[in-house]
């Protein structure tokens, strides 16, 4: 669905939470990596009920960006966490990215949940040594006079995530009205992050807002980056122990004219388009 032109209407505002849900597995300490690494591999019933914590938490906001969420392997006990948390949460447009394959134990990926359906959604697998990065891009409109949003998760390498920002900025160059959103694996203020906001004129509402780890967290991973002509409120990490991470959320206004249509309940989910992306190196 378009973004929608109505000059006499009252500026839309939207509700945004990025989240990193490590495939639906709590965090509570550095021992957990450890003592629950059998969880990485394989189903557990806390994993079912965290994500139907997870859905009560999301199912407030408009917009929601998943990263780590599992595609449906034997961990997950071969359910779509994403599509899962749609259905619970009561947000009737998703659309899941599966990257990260490790045979038939893991499958995991970005996820995008929302009020609100998008024209085009792509999927794009980001360069890296190792693969398994990806982005989703969803446009709402024209890149000039609609919004578009991604959902990224880059690498924890330094060269690897350069890579990845550089191919961003590349394909999110058309896009006026912006929201980029997920987990970046560096800070805001980063020397790389900082050259990518410039370059794409987006600030950073989010910066400095420790995410991780969600037990005691010091750093600030997860990031919602916006468009100038986009307008940032409440911006927060919300204080969970569904996962390693904390979600980050805001409020964003719209520009005066544009407004997202409401997607259809129980319509099905568009394929995504897949980008082509740069070789893996």
């Amino acid at each position: 669905m378009d973004a929608i032109s109505n000059p006499k209407k009252q500026r839309q505002q939207l509700r945004l939470l990025s989240f990193n849900i490590q495939s639906g597995v709590p965090g509570n300490s550095y021992r957990d990596y450890l003592r629950n690494s059998w969880r990485q591999v394989l189903p557990s019933a806390v994993r079912v009920e965290n994500l139907n914590a997870i859905a009560g938490l999301i199912r407030d906001y408009d917009l929601v960006a998943l990263q780590e969420a599992d595609v449906g392997s034997l961990r997950s006990g071969f359910l779509n966490q994403t599509r899962y948390l749609a259905d619970q949460a009561h947000l009737p447009y998703w659309v899941h990215q599966p990257n990260r394959k490790v045979g038939a134990m893991a499958h995991s990926g970005n996820g995008f949940l929302a009020r609100y359906e998008p024209a085009s959604a792509e999927e794009h697998r980001l360069p890296g040594a190792i693969p398994g990065r990806g982005a989703l891009i969803l446009r709402y409109g024209s890149p000039d006079q609609g919004l578009t949003v991604a959902v990224v998760h880059l690498a924890l390498g330094q060269l690897a995530r350069r890579a990845q920002l550089k191919y961003l900025r590349e394909q999110l160059a058309p896009a006026r009205h912006l929201v980029v959103m997920g987990d970046f694996n560096c800070e805001a203020s980063s020397r790389k992050l900082s050259l990518f906001q410039a370059a794409l004129g987006l600030s950073a509402p989010t910066c400095g807002l420790a995410s991780y780890p969600s037990w005691k967290p010091q750093r600030s991973l997860d990031h919602i980056l916006l468009s100038k002509t986009l307008l940032a409120h409440d911006a927060q990490v919300v204080d969970v122990g569904f996962s390693d991470h904390l979600p980050v959320a805001l409020t964003v206004t719209l520009p005066q004219g544009m407004s997202l249509v409401r997607a259809v309940p129980g319509r099905q989910q568009p394929s995504t388009e897949t980008g082509q992306g740069l070789p893996d190196r």
